[in-house]
């Protein structure tokens, strides 16, 4: 889905472990141009690396936003990082959207589900 506004809003499903997740934390500036339409075209970028298992994505109020991404195993992480788009995206960033950021990489041992049963 190209409009993540129309997207359902769900978790990603648990997977069987163990696999990697990728948490950004990040603070943005007051300057918006163009975010919108980079996020998407990362999301949809995103997509295409082998292992890539889902994302999720939240904004507090107070404007944290943390997005964590899901790999199967380090190598689909490290070809994300090295993606020449993404790359591009992550410079103009630093240098216009971001006060600040953190970026977490951790193993999931562990991973299950719940959803409630239609009544």
């Amino acid at each position: 889905m190209s409009d993540h506004r129309m997207a359902p809003v769900v978790p990603v499903a648990a997977h069987e472990p163990p696999y990697y997740a990728v948490v950004f934390t990040s603070l943005r500036t007051e300057e918006d141009t163009g975010y919108g339409a980079t996020a998407e075209r990362m999301g949809e970028l995103v997509q295409q690396i082998p292992g890539f298992l889902g994302e999720d994505s939240a904004r507090t109020p107070g404007g944290l936003s943390i997005t964590i991404a899901y790999f199967r195993d380090l190598a689909g992480i490290e070809q994300w990082r090295q993606n020449a788009e993404h790359r591009e995206a992550k410079e103009h960033g630093r240098a216009h959207w971001y006060e600040r950021y953190s970026l977490h990489i951790a193993r999931v041992e562990h991973s299950h589900g719940f959803q409630r049963a239609e009544r």
